[in-house]
Parts: C-alpha cells; structure tokens; sequence
C-alpha cells in the first residue's frame, strides 16, 4: 500500500451517514473567508450550521456521492467543514481510529490495518 495513495475512505464513507456534521456558521462561502457551499448547509442555531443530509434520519450528507462501504468520494472535499477534516480514519502514528473501525464494523467492512504516515483526515 503507497501511503500517498491509500485511502480507506474512499471505499467506506459511512462516518457521512453517522454523525450529524455540525460547525460554526462562518465556514459557510456566504461568511466572509468561509469555504463550505452555503447551499448545501442548514441551520441549527443563530451560530451553528450543519451539512444537508446529516441532521435527519436516514442521514446522508449531501456531499456524499457513491454506494457506502463500496466506492464514495466527498464533491466538496476540499471545502468540507472541520468536523471532516478532524475526523481521522488514521492517527499520525498510524494507528487506527477505533471509531472509525466501529462504524466499518457495522457496514461489514474489516477494521483498518496500521498503516504507516499520515493520511488525510477523511474522504
């Protein structure tokens, strides 16, 4: 496995349907500096944002395309919210998040292997 190229997330995706994706207000692209699609959020409160799709049951965050546990890519991955970036398949010393491996489990994917480097925070 080429720790440039590896990336579990892309074949699981299941933390986008798990967690409700909620952040600041000022991430959004109508805040100035903000970066997230505004369109794709809703409000939660007078500061508080989440992604589409997530604060609902079934959730699915509207950012999330392709079939879970078989192939999926974030269309917003470079302007996702912090929640995605700071949710880590991995830690820096490539250890497996324990969460993220619970969440596998109950798709019926395998608990990730180590894996050495560091890698993205999520797809």
């Amino acid at each position: 496995m080429d720790e440039y190229t590896f990336n579990p997330c892309l074949s699981c995706g299941i933390c986008c349907t798990h967690f409700r994706i909620a952040f600041y207000w000022a991430e959004a692209d109508d805040a100035p500096g903000g970066f997230v699609p505004a369109a794709m959020t809703e409000k939660l409160t007078h500061h508080m944002r989440c992604m589409k799709g997530s604060n609902d049951l079934p959730r699915r965050c509207s950012a999330l395309s392709g079939k879970v546990g078989e192939r999926v890519a974030c269309t917003i991955y470079e302007n996702r919210p912090t929640p995605c970036r700071e949710f880590p398949a991995y830690f820096d010393d490539g250890t497996p998040n324990p969460k993220c491996d619970e969440l596998r489990a109950s798709i019926g994917l395998p608990p990730l292997p180590w894996h050495p480097g560091t890698l993205p925070a999520a797809a």
